[in-house]
């Protein structure tokens, strides 16, 4: 299979540095692999979407010299596709409807463990949750190495389906990822928990399992993780190569910076050169020492 990365940012805001390290640190892996990226818009929660952002990152991305090899998908576009892999798991009894409160999953010490035990309530929807048995899934994290998690432990049973209908995250990415044919899946290592249950959902339906390299946090001064939700300081498109060069210094492309390119273009040019996994697992293994705060950018 040819190399195909991506990166696939929600619209609940502008793009700040953690979100440009993650893009950035996907597209140079493609273009490293001699392959193609691809942008995707995972605006499943409307909820939480801000009206504007998703063209507003795309503009972002590309006054950084990042732009997608193939037509951007949206992902409140595709509900279909949801619903047939959700069918699927119905028709193989590998899901069930849950009426429970968060009241009734403290009882299960937050992690629901078998079938619903709310009464059904025919005056609304339930959430459909996957029915999760008690198995480790391992798997190699190009980044982190050997990763091994008991799904029943950490996850429980998991909501596939949500009360109010839409498909839930961790559903709608494993179908995105095989139908964009996604052969390394390079991320955050936020999402680095989310792994194992999608490893599962794609054996579940017959998917093949891509690769995984996750990518070190950008931290605010606290220690946490850089969030639009925290109102994080987003990057200036009108004068990129700050920011780009910030970025790059994150994930310990000194070498490219240290030649001052004049452009976006030739400074990406430069850094596929120098991008490192062999850093990256530094970075991971004393991130004291070599993450720090985000630069004020």
């Amino acid at each position: 299979m040819n190399y195909q990365g991506r990166f696939a940012p929600s619209p609940t805001g502008a793009l700040h540095l953690g979100s440009l390290v993650a893009a950035l640190g996907s597209w140079l892996r493609a273009r490293q692999q001699h392959g193609a990226w691809i942008v995707r818009i995972e605006d499943l929660d409307r909820a939480r979407e801000v009206p504007g952002a998703a063209a507003e990152m795309l503009i972002t991305l590309s006054a950084f010299g990042l732009e997608s090899d193939a037509p951007v998908i949206y992902q409140s576009e595709r509900e279909a596709a949801y619903e047939q892999a959700f069918e699927r798991l119905r028709g193989a009894g590998h899901v069930f409807p849950c009426w429970c409160s968060r009241s009734d999953l403290e009882l299960f010490g937050g992690l629901h463990r078998g079938e619903c035990i709310a009464p059904a309530n025919a005056s609304r929807a339930p959430a459909w949750r996957l029915r999760v048995p008690d198995i480790t899934i391992e798997f190699e994290d190009a980044a982190l190495g050997h990763q091994s998690e008991n799904l029943a432990k950490s996850a429980g049973d998991f909501v596939v389906k949500r009360v109010e209908g839409g498909y839930a995250y961790q559903l709608a990415v494993v179908v995105d990822d095989a139908f964009q044919r996604i052969s390394e899946v390079v991320r955050g290592a936020d999402l680095l928990s989310s792994t194992a249950r999608q490893i599962y959902l794609q054996r579940l339906l017959g998917l093949s399992t891509p690769g995984y390299l996750h990518l070190p946090l950008v931290v605010d001064s606290s220690g946490r993780k850089l969030s639009k939700q925290d109102q994080a300081r987003h990057v200036e498109r009108h004068d990129p190569l700050p920011a780009l060069r910030a970025a790059l210094e994150f994930l310990g492309i000194r070498g490219a910076t240290m030649a001052n390119p004049a452009s976006c273009p030739a400074l990406l040019a430069s850094a596929v050169k120098h991008f490192d996994i062999g850093i990256l697992r530094a970075i991971h293994a004393q991130p004291e020492q070599l993450m720090g705060p985000a630069p004020d950018v």
